[in-house]
C-alpha cells in the first residue's frame, strides 16, 4: 500500500513534536517514541495500491489545527476539514481509490496510536486545552507499507 500524505511547513512540524515530547515527558504513548526514520507529523490523505495517476496536489495549502481529541483509540490534532481541503482529497480519491472514501475523510495530524483506555483521560487533560492554530501544507510524499520507505510527490 502507498499513502498521499501532507506535510505542515517546519514551525508546525516542530510544534506537533513539541506535543509528542510532552506525551512522551507524561509516561503517556506517544510518536515521540516511533523511531523509524520516516517518521515525522503529517496528515494522510489516502491510503491506496498505487499511486499512478495522482492529479496536482495543489501546494501549499493553508489549514488550521482545531482542537486535539481522541479518534478512535489515536490521539489526533484535528484538521479543519476547509473546502479546498476536501477537494483535494475527493480528487486524489477519485484518481487512485484507497481508503477513506471522501464521506469518511476525518483530517488530523496523529499524535499517539493504541492510546489504552486507561490513559484517555490523562492524554486529553494534558493536551484538551491545546489552541487552534493556522499554518500550511508545504509538501506532500507517499510511504510504501511493504518496503517502509517515502518519496517526495
Amino acid at each position: 500500500m502507498h499513502t498521499v500524505e501532507l506535510l505542515p511547513a517546519e514551525e508546525l512540524s516542530s510544534r506537533v513534536r513539541a506535543l509528542w515530547d510532552r506525551l512522551a515527558a507524561a509516561g503517556l504513548p506517544s510518536l515521540a517514541t516511533h523511531r523509524h526514520p520516516t517518521n515525522r507529523p503529517h496528515l494522510t490523505v489516502v491510503t491506496a495500491e498505487s499511486v499512478v495517476g495522482l492529479p496536482p496536489l495543489g501546494l501549499p495549502m493553508a489549514f488550521t489545527f482545531g482542537g486535539v481529541r481522541l479518534l478512535g483509540r489515536a490521539l489526533v490534532w484535528a484538521v479543519e476539514p476547509s473546502a479546498s481541503l476536501r477537494a483535494l482529497q475527493s480528487a486524489v480519491w477519485s484518481s487512485v481509490g484507497g481508503w477513506p472514501p471522501p464521506a469518511e475523510f476525518a483530517p488530523h495530524v496523529s499524535l499517539a496510536l493504541r492510546v489504552p483506555a486507561e490513559s484517555q483521560a490523562a492524554v486529553l487533560e494534558l493536551l484538551g486545552g491545546v489552541p487552534p492554530v493556522a499554518g500550511s501544507f508545504v509538501a506532500a510524499r507517499s510511504y510504501d507499507t511493504e518496503t517502509r520507505t517515502v518519496r517526495d510527490l
